[in-house]
């Protein structure tokens, strides 16, 4: 029988559960962490047609508000990874989920756009400390078998944001966005009580570090693997932010933004198998460049159709726009330098969600000095430049 990569410190801990396996609980944990702080993020594109009518912004403004929240995010990745390397994946997670909560919470006050600007970071400081901690978690828990259920925590990730979008969207046609913001902080605590019992209290036993380092590699391909990864976060993001501007100017409600959401990022979620089953038929290579093709046509397709026709497309768009990055992170184990995956897995979160705040001002800033449809023309080129990359990682993954 192969051996556990992880033994439990905690003797109560394992009967807090006793229908789940320790590996079941922590993969489990992670998968709940990642859905809600997943939702998180991505349930402001909800509120940003909102917060633009209450504070007169720009396109690019709101990119950079939401850059507040993405930034801060991406850019604590290897820094937090740093500090709380050794905490248990428990605390993290609970800490993560609380703080994110907290600044959710510090957006309601009634001290305008400086209460949400801050509400914001604090939100954004929660949250980079979730991804790196729960990908090694699974990574661990897993060992060598760890690809697939990568795949699966990133799909849970897309379930929050295809639940909260959707969500918020609806909820705000019968409330102010500030009790709604309120509700979901509430939710994160409920979270992080869930997560405390769940997930159990554990340190990783000397094999899986010994593992590691068996398996570790120069890191060659890394920095390509991390710009691949960052230019398809951007264009997601990019198309994600003119997306509710673009279904109200074909005649869509607040309402029809929700129900838009809700399709692309369901077509998302399944994009994560979808795109999983098809590397494994077609190899990483090939997925990435089949999808990404897929994605600018996809794109640029928005632009001309009706409503009616375009909520068809979306759920399509939704599928190569976002499972591109499902194998992408399940890569990510295999060329890590010297083996150390947590580090690599901050530095790639860096990259991409760094990218996810960042790329957007800048399409803001074309939409903004020529028009919107220009915007979401950049988006679809930037998938574009993503090809001749992945060519050049090609005998690297080979190898």
């Amino acid at each position: 029988m192969q051996r556990q990569p992880f033994h439990l410190t905690s003797p109560r801990a394992t009967k807090s559960s006793p229908l789940l396996s320790p590996k079941q609980r922590n993969f489990a944990g992670a998968c709940l962490a990642h859905l809600l702080h997943d939702g998180y993020t991505d349930q402001l594109y909800a509120l940003l047609p909102i917060w633009q009518a209450q504070f007169g912004l720009s396109y690019a403004g709101l990119a950079a508000l939401r850059a507040l929240y993405n930034g801060t995010m991406g850019g604590l990745q290897v820094p937090g990874n740093r500090l709380t390397v050794h905490l248990g994946a428990r605390t993290v997670l609970v800490l993560a989920t609380v703080v994110a909560a907290a600044g959710l919470f510090v957006t309601t006050l009634p001290f305008g756009l400086a209460a949400l600007c801050i509400g914001l970071v604090i939100a954004g400081i929660g949250s980079s400390l979730q991804h790196p901690r729960a990908s090694l978690l699974v990574t661990n828990t897993f060992g060598m078998a760890s690809r697939s259920p990568l795949g699966i925590y990133n799909f849970s990730g897309d379930l929050g944001k295809a639940l909260f979008p959707a969500a918020v969207a609806l909820l705000l046609t019968l409330s102010a966005w500030r009790p709604i913001m309120a509700g979901v902080a509430l939710l994160g605590l409920c979270v992080s009580a869930a997560l405390m019992w769940l997930v159990p209290n554990q340190s990783f036993a000397p094999e899986a570090e010994q593992a590691k380092a068996a398996k570790a590699t120069d890191g060659k391909g890394f920095g390509l693997l991390f710009t691949i990864g960052a230019l398809d976060t951007a264009t997601r993001m990019g198309f994600l932010l003119f997306l509710p501007f673009l279904l109200h100017a074909k005649g869509g409600t607040e309402a029809a933004v929700g129900i838009g959401l809700a399709l692309i990022f369901a077509g998302g979620a399944f994009g994560k198998a979808t795109c999983g089953w098809l590397g494994q038929h077609l190899g990483v290579i090939w997925t990435v460049i089949a999808s990404e093709t897929a994605t600018a046509l996809l794109i640029m397709a928005t632009v001309f159709l009706p409503l009616q026709a375009l909520y068809i497309l979306l759920p399509f768009l939704g599928v190569v726009l976002n499972g591109t990055s499902s194998v992408l992170y399940g890569t990510v184990p295999e060329l890590a330098p010297k083996g150390d995956t947590g580090r690599a897995f901050a530095l790639f979160y860096t990259g991409v969600i760094g990218a996810g705040g960042f790329a957007p001002i800048a399409y803001g800033v074309i939409a903004d000095h020529s028009s919107k449809t220009i915007g979401i023309t950049a988006s679809a080129l930037t998938a574009m430049v993503i090809v001749p990359l992945v060519f050049r990682l090609r005998p690297i993954l080979a190898a």
